[in-house]
């Protein structure tokens, strides 16, 4: 599944613009905490968190994400969502909770942890 496939899966908006839909969805991931996301996270994730500071874009750079997913609308600052632009990091924003973000990608087939 691509970025894009995915943002209208779970009702999303691009936050970044700028940045390609075109990225293979690998897996997805939900976590809060940044350490565990660092040591757990992989190229092409799809990462799910109500965090929207400047360590999220570095880590989901660092990994290679193919996204971050904001849930229940929530906003991320503009020069955050600048950087991640910068860094090539698409920004998702969906209307739905984390937890049914996760189902709608379980349904469709993506994976917990890359192959």
């Amino acid at each position: 599944m691509k970025v894009s496939e995915l943002a209208l899966l779970i009702e999303a908006q691009n936050m970044t613009p700028g940045v390609s839909e075109d990225r293979e969805v690998s897996c997805g991931y939900t976590c809060d905490l940044l350490s565990w996301v660092m040591a757990h996270g992989c190229e092409g994730m799809a990462w799910v968190t109500v965090q929207t500071h400047m360590n999220v874009v570095a880590v989901a750079a660092l990994a290679e994400m193919a996204c971050v997913i904001l849930p229940e609308s929530i906003d991320m600052p503009a020069e955050i969502l600048k950087k991640a632009e910068e860094e090539g990091l698409c920004v998702l924003k969906s209307p739905l909770s984390a937890y049914a973000i996760c189902g709608r990608m379980m349904e469709k087939g993506v994976p917990e942890k890359a192959e």
